[in-house]
Formats: C-alpha cells, sequence, structure tokens
C-alpha cells in the first residue's frame, strides 16, 4: 500500500481533486493524499455538490499544477487524463504512475439534473476503483 498518492488531471478543477478528496476521507490519515493539474484552473461547483451527498468535502483545497508540487514526494501518481498520464511520464519512472482513463463530466451538455447525473458517474467510477486499488479504506470509499 503506498504512503502517499497524488491525482493528476488536465486543470486540478473537477476529476483529481475529486479523487483525492474520496480516497482521503476514506483513508482517514493513513495515506497522504494530494491532487493537481498539468495547468492550474478553478475549482468547479458542481464536484463538492456531489462530493456532499457522500458525506465528502474538498474543504479549503485550492487548485494547483504539477509544477507547484514535488512529484518525487508522491509513491505512487494517478493520472486521470491522456495528457496528465503524458506529463508525469516525462517526470517520473513508469512503475510509480497509473493510467485511470476519466471521462470529463464538464463536457456533458444539458440542464442542471443532466449535468449532475454526469458528475456523480465520474464520482461513482472513481469511488469505485479506489475501493479497488486501495481495499484497506473500501468500507469509508
Amino acid at each position: 500500500m503506498p504512503k502517499s498518492v497524488l491525482f493528476v488531471c488536465n486543470m486540478n478543477s473537477v476529476r483529481s481533486p475529486m479523487a483525492a478528496a474520496i480516497l482521503a476521507s476514506a483513508a482517514d490519515g493513513a495515506v497522504k493524499v494530494d491532487s493537481a493539474g498539468v495547468y492550474e484552473g478553478g475549482l468547479d461547483p458542481f464536484v463538492e455538490s456531489v462530493l456532499g451527498e457522500i458525506g465528502v468535502s474538498l474543504g479549503d483545497y485550492e487548485p494547483k499544477a504539477v509544477s507547484d508540487i514535488r512529484l518525487d514526494g508522491f509513491d505512487l501518481v494517478i493520472a486521470l487524463t491522456p495528457e496528465a498520464a503524458a506529463e508525469i511520464r516525462r517526470q517520473l519512472p513508469r512503475e510509480r504512475i497509473e493510467y485511470w482513463p476519466i471521462e470529463n463530466p464538464s463536457d456533458v451538455r444539458g440542464d442542471r439534473n443532466a449535468l449532475m447525473d454526469a458528475y456523480r458517474s465520474v464520482r461513482d467510477e472513481l469511488r469505485g476503483r479506489i475501493r479497488v486499488r486501495f481495499p484497506g479504506f473500501g468500507a469509508k470509499a
């Protein structure tokens, strides 16, 4: 089991902060968890809404770019987009990187219900992957 995990997506506004919040909540301090983007974006308000539905919060999290953190400080980096995977592979040995292709819910068009469903789908996919990858924390993820 890794002692530190970094989730990376493109803008650090939806997928990676969502994944980090879910794992951090499940791990309850047993694992250092953070997230970053290839580029720094702004938090998406739908993320806090769908996380709140499962009792998870982003807290005071602020988006950041990969260039703002020390990648070598993490045992495992999980890239959630092809762009993130390519960027991380330039900087770390492949054995410390996993790639989980996760759709971008902000690409969905429609009313609020359609958007919320897209974000819930991503949340639930991330929860499922986290339960499988980190089985010791499965009950809370």
